[in-house]
């Protein structure tokens, strides 16, 4: 009886937050987490770009100077910096705790740490992510957005649209096939607001696959 009460226990008390059986998020919340996770990727990947694009670009044209290879060095720490900010990212969209990667282990100092830095795999695939997702977080941010606060405002197109001027303002509709109808237009454009609310759930989980797996494929150990 007792081994079979504290399963029990456990799928209550995870049904209770939400989770599904692999510990994971469901229903309205694993979408929220979702759509979270991809609007704040984007705030994250500018920085992240930014910082590590600069780092290299100023390091390997200071190379030839004792001062290049620091400023690699530090490019990276930055860039691991970021990544263990985007693996705890990773355990809140996906209720499982990824894999902390094996980093090498600096010892002494000065130029024969900073090489050591620099001999780290596993940082320079931060620094690849950091680049490589930007442009992955641009679509998924716009993607999200339009599917979501988009969805809504051409749901609500009836209640914002009556104030555009229609002399010099062709509806959608108009522009598409000609038809000069108000209420065809608001229909037509309510009619895109309910088709991109539907698919919003659909939409946002495979958004956040596709961050997601990136960020496991490099951030991640092989298994």
């Amino acid at each position: 009886m007792t081994a079979m009460t504290a399963p029990n226990a456990a799928t209550t008390a995870s049904a209770a937050g939400g989770l599904d059986h692999a510990g994971r998020p469901r229903g309205a919340s694993r979408f929220w987490r979702e759509l979270g996770y991809l609007l704040a990727g984007l705030p994250v990947g500018i920085a992240a770009f930014t910082v590590v694009v600069t780092g290299l670009s100023v390091g390997v044209s200071a190379v030839v100077l004792v001062v290049g290879l620091p400023l690699l060095a530090g490019t990276l720490a930055a860039a691991r910096g970021f990544a263990g900010w985007e693996r705890r990212r990773l355990a809140a969209v996906t209720g499982q705790p990824p894999r902390a990667p094996r980093y090498v282990e600096r010892e002494g100092h000065g130029l024969a740490r900073t090489r050591q830095a620099l001999r780290d795999g596993q940082a320079w695939r931060d620094v690849l992510h950091a680049v490589a997702s930007f442009p992955i977080r641009v679509l998924t941010f716009s993607l999200a957005l339009t599917w979501t606060l988009g969805g809504l405002g051409e749901l609500l197109y009836a209640t914002w649209s009556w104030p555009i001027p229609r002399d010099d303002n062709a509806g959608l509709l108009d522009l598409m096939f000609g038809i000069d109808s108000r209420l065809a237009d608001i229909a037509f454009n309510m009619g895109i607001g309910v088709v991109l609310l539907a698919t919003a759930v659909p939409m946002v989980r495979g958004l956040a696959a596709l961050q997601a797996g990136v960020a496991h494929g490099l951030l991640t150990p092989a298994e």
